[in-house]
């Protein structure tokens, strides 16, 4: 019954949205080569964000096009991947862990204190853009849990209490020292 059904959307070219011809220029250079076949919808994504800090909404028709699927589609995509914005990024981004081994160790503690002291909830940026917190995925450095990543370091074991000092020292020197890298762990 289904099987004969078809969606001509998917199909149809979807005109790029007003922007630079420049930007959109770039971002067929990025994903070219990527084919629908082999699911590289992901691997553009990651080309277009390392080259411009986010995914430019200009972007999204021209992945639809190159990926044979539909805006919907590829802002679905976006949105499902934390790691993946939509916004250029504040001035300092400030990424919490929400994996299980962070969450037992009180990681929830941290979270809600990173919120008051920078002034944005979680995936949100302050009004002027100066901080942002991210929430992260596991990424396997559980031995650091509960941990932030701050500029690719990794900050944990941490307290409460040295999160706000670390975030108090984003916001200026005269709040307080950051919080120590603990012995041993390289930053990266």
């Amino acid at each position: 019954m289904f099987s004969q059904a078809s969606h001509n959307s998917r199909l149809a070219a979807v005109a790029p949205l007003a922007g630079s011809a420049g930007l959109s220029a770039r971002v067929q250079e990025l994903i070219n080569d990527l084919r629908p076949d082999h699911a590289d919808l992901l691997t553009a994504l990651h080309r277009i964000q390392h080259e411009y800090g986010y995914v430019p909404p200009e972007a999204v028709p021209l992945l639809a096009g190159q990926f044979n699927t539909t805006p919907a589609i590829v802002f679905g995509t976006i949105d499902f991947y934390s790691e993946v914005r939509t916004a250029p990024p504040a001035e300092e981004v400030v990424e919490w862990c929400s994996g299980p081994a962070c969450l037992l160790k009180g990681s929830l503690r941290i979270r809600r204190a990173l919120e008051a002291e920078l002034g944005c909830g979680m995936n949100e940026a302050t009004g002027d853009g100066r901080w942002e917190l991210r929430l992260v995925q596991c990424d396997g450095t559980c031995h650091l849990a509960p941990l932030l990543r701050h500029r690719g370091r990794y900050l944990g074991p941490l307290s409460t209490s040295e999160a706000i000092r670390f975030a108090r020292a984003l916001k200026g020197p005269a709040q307080a020292a950051p919080a120590p890298e603990p012995p041993g762990e390289p930053g990266t």
